[in-house]
């Protein structure tokens, strides 16, 4: 979605995942399919990759940049930060976090 560069972080990409089947008991299907907003070092996403599927991806609707407007006011005032561990490890973080209650969609 965006590439940033922070004195403090480097390059941050700005990323969403989509084709999950992540459970989530807030959602009438019980489960989540995407995740519109994840900010992750450039490193971290190398590791994430094992080959180009389409380098011309649907851009993302302003949902989707809601979440990296939220993500960016907290930065700036230094309480958000970014994923340095592989994308599989991001989405089961985030599964975690749904099912326990501590994330809001």
């Amino acid at each position: 979605m965006k590439i940033e560069e922070y004195p403090q972080t480097g390059k941050v990409i700005h990323i969403s995942v989509s084709g999950l089947k992540m459970k989530n008991p807030k959602s009438s299907e019980g489960f989540a399919n995407e995740l519109s907003h994840i900010p992750i070092s450039e490193e971290a996403l190398k590791k994430s990759i094992t080959k180009l599927h389409n380098e011309n991806g649907k851009m993302p609707d302003s949902l989707e940049m809601d979440g990296y407007s939220y993500w960016k006011k907290e930065f700036d005032k230094g309480e958000a930060g970014i994923f340095k561990v592989p994308v599989s490890e991001i989405v089961g973080l985030m599964e975690d976090h749904i099912i326990s209650g501590n994330y809001t969609e």
